[in-house]
């Protein structure tokens, strides 16, 4: 690795983060319009779009293959799940709140992971899963005069669906392109979407105000996920994933800022010790031999 790969994964770590910042402004914005399964839906079509334009001109459509169909459902149920409940938790949570919660997601995979890939729970991964939860109670308050309301629920709720995903992914990911494993994302949630917003009878259409919020939803989507897998690519995850946790106090300043949350010093000291779970285990991922 040179010595300016570290700098340009931090570089598109940024954008990542300005991606998910983006995102949840832009979600809170769009509830006043349209509810989470509609904002889910026009954000998959919007996205499909992009995927197979970008696609288009990158010549790699042909990367679009329907083996692993199943697994590209689980994978995209957990995230279609995920994020509508994410959507919910950031019109019913503080931010920072519902943004410590979801740094509990590698959390959750490493604990599922050893049902769904087979993978042994050390005892690092173990200690690390443990601090986490610490984390998750420190975040919460629960005893201490707080309310666990919908929101936190939700937004609990969303990790670990998020970590279904990432497990998923991380199957995927062994023989699917990043082109077609986008493309599924996009698709198969357009098709999630239109059942569960239309199942009532009524989808309301994108206004003049709703709909750069919307495009905005889908852009930001996909950028920020394809600026975190740059970064991977160019930085180990050791050094890359701490990055995001700058994604926490950024949130909390918006909220405090642009919606008069108050600033508590419990979720930030909850979410340090979170983010100091994931560092522990992605360390110890990091540091282990690679066999020949």
């Amino acid at each position: 690795m040179s010595r300016s790969a570290p700098m340009r994964a931090a570089i598109w770590m940024l954008g990542s983060i300005v991606s998910f910042t983006a995102m949840a402004i832009a979600g809170r914005a769009l509830s006043s319009y349209h509810d989470t399964f509609e904002i889910m839906t026009y954000r998959s079509l919007f996205g499909l779009v992009i995927v197979i334009s970008v696609a288009r001109w990158a010549g790699t459509l042909g990367e679009i293959r329907r083996r692993r169909l199943g697994v590209h459902a689980i994978r995209n149920v957990c995230h279609f799940t995920g994020q509508n409940l994410w959507f919910f938790a950031i019109t019913a949570a503080p931010l920072a709140q519902v943004f410590a919660l979801e740094f509990t997601t590698p959390i959750w995979a490493t604990l599922l992971a050893p049902f769904f890939l087979g993978e042994r729970l050390t005892r690092i991964r173990a200690f690390a899963a443990a601090l986490g939860f610490t984390g998750i109670l420190i975040v919460a308050q629960p005893g201490a005069g707080v309310v666990i309301g919908p929101g936190l629920i939700a937004a609990a709720l969303a990790a670990i669906c998020f970590a279904g995903t990432a497990l998923a992914t991380r199957f995927l990911t062994r023989s699917e392109t990043i082109t077609c494993i986008l493309f599924y994302l996009t698709a198969m949630q357009a098709v999630f979407g239109l059942i569960t917003a239309g199942i009532d009878g009524n989808i309301a259409l994108p206004t003049a105000t709703s709909l750069p919020w919307l495009v905005l939803v889908a852009c930001a989507g996909l950028v920020a996920h394809f600026c975190m897998t740059k970064a991977l690519g160019l930085a180990p995850a050791g050094v890359v994933m701490p990055i995001d946790f700058a994604r926490l106090p950024i949130i909390a300043m918006v909220g405090m800022l642009f919606y008069a949350e108050p600033l508590q010093w419990a979720v930030l000291i909850g979410a340090i010790i979170i983010f100091t779970a994931n560092y522990i285990n992605i360390r110890s991922e990091t540091r282990k031999p690679v066999i020949n």
